[in-house]
């Protein structure tokens, strides 16, 4: 598959009265052209920052303080984004990049119509289109999110919130880009509506091959349509690889706790278990890993958490890598045997 967006080692930290909290630690991964992927953590996992991160929207008191974020053009050339200026990247920003922000009920200006909406997106990033041209590709947008073009005329308070949330997707296609961010773009919404949102991300998605990158802390409302997935714990990647591996055989302690807290139809809910503890302080600096407070494998004294943190995510076979140092001590000790 061909890369789109390639995230090397970014770190994202927020200098506090209190100290350095570091949200986004040495994160890397790739997106893929024509994928879907699934960016899952619980709150205050970095989801959101790491969004911020990748669309150079992160705001003071935050800053990028290493790492790369590139785009790869349609000429493969490959651009770091976060070395563009403000224009420059304004360029990429929704014609390339665009995304739908967490929170329909508050993501809407009150006082404008929706059509002005679609016209100020446009104009803040192509200043050639003229509003009668705006207009008319708005009316095709809102068609793709099953709403008649009549929406234009409403004010957003008209709109109930599965209609906002259609109405954002339909903003974030206005300039036709390669990838959407979506930022828990179900949230607050009722089950009919969360299926409804997803069933339409699916089919945009298969007609117009848009890259979507969901960000969510429910695992279960995004299981059914992501390729692969991506799991966070307090700044970091733990987990990443094909949805399929990873849902059936996870293999950091922290997914196989989200996946074990999920209930189903026909499970006794009373054997789900949250896992213990609570995420950590991230205002310090980290010597051992982050989970091990909370980890099974470690409060047993299966792991040797309290040495020194791993910095990499560990290959545990051809679809899938975990930040475990179960997987560590596999490869060392099979680096003996093969020695």
């Amino acid at each position: 598959m061909k890369p789109l967006i390639e995230v090397n080692n970014l770190t994202i930290d927020f200098m506090l009265n209190n100290g350095k909290l570091r949200a986004c630690d040495n994160v890397s991964f790739t997106i893929y052209k024509g994928e879907i992927l699934g960016i899952i953590g619980e709150s205050g996992s970095g989801k959101s920052t790491l969004a911020s991160g990748i669309l150079n929207l992160v705001q003071n008191p935050g800053k990028i303080t290493s790492g790369e974020v590139y785009y790869y053009t349609e000429n493969d050339e490959k651009v770091n984004l976060l070395e563009l200026s403000k224009d420059e990247f304004s360029e990429y920003r929704w014609s390339e990049i665009a995304t739908v922000f967490q929170a329909a009920q508050n993501a809407l200006n009150p006082v404008l119509k929706i059509k002005e909406h679609f016209i100020e997106t446009v104009h803040a990033h192509d200043a050639n289109m003229t509003e009668e041209q705006i207009i008319t590709r708005s009316g095709e947008v809102l068609q793709y999110v099953r709403l008649d073009k009549g929406v234009l005329e409403y004010y957003p308070h008209q709109l109930s919130g599965g209609m906002k949330q259609r109405v954002l997707i339909a903003l974030s296609l206005i300039l036709d880009p390669k990838i959407i961010l979506l930022d828990e773009p179900t949230t607050a919404l009722d089950v009919i509506t969360q299926w409804y949102i997803l069933d339409l991300l699916e089919q945009i998605h298969d007609d117009l091959g848009v890259t979507l990158i969901f960000l969510t802390h429910d695992i279960s409302v995004i299981s059914g349509i992501i390729d692969r997935i991506a799991v966070m714990y307090a700044g970091e990647i733990v987990e990443y690889g094909e949805v399929g591996d990873v849902f059936e055989e996870p293999s950091h302690p922290y997914t196989k706790g989200l996946l074990h807290a999920i209930p189903t139809l026909t499970d006794d809910i009373t054997k789900r278990k949250a896992i213990p503890g609570s995420p950590p302080n991230l205002i310090q600096d980290f010597k051992q890993c982050k989970f091990a407070p909370r980890c099974a494998l470690y409060l047993s004294g299966q792991c040797e958490g309290e040495k020194e943190k791993t910095e990499q995510l560990y290959l545990v076979n051809d679809n899938k890598c975990s930040r475990c140092y179960k997987y560590a001590d596999l490869i060392k000790n099979a680096a003996k045997e093969g020695a």
